[in-house]
């Protein structure tokens, strides 16, 4: 049944295509059927719901899953709880201090 809505509708970009282009050279009418048969392939492909996924959900793994191992840093938990200590950056990724102080690259200061 599907098959069949998606062909109608193919068919029926076609021939308005060719309709539309009747009077016309055969390249032009050519044409006007390609494009025919795009716009029907799609609206037949979308009603028919050809190449829709399986409706079955996948059930997604939790974090606890994905990182096994407590303590690492990196999961939603470990952040929350280091959050103080770490500055809200990530473990090892901080961003170093700056040599020379915080206003080390303003223009009036003197080295």
């Amino acid at each position: 049944m599907r098959k069949l809505v998606f062909l109608l509708f193919f068919v029926i970009g076609i021939g308005l295509g060719w309709l539309s282009a009747r009077q016309d050279p055969i390249g032009l009418q050519v044409g006007m059927m390609l494009v025919g048969a795009l716009f029907g392939g799609a609206i037949g492909g979308g009603l028919s719901q050809i190449g829709a996924r399986n409706p079955r959900l996948r059930r997604l793994p939790t974090e606890e899953e994905l990182n096994p191992i407590p303590g690492m840093g990196l999961s939603g938990r470990d952040m929350a709880a280091n959050y103080c200590r770490d500055k809200g950056h990530l473990p090892f990724v901080k961003p170093p201090r700056a040599e020379h102080g915080t206003r080390m690259l303003d223009a009036d200061k003197r080295v």
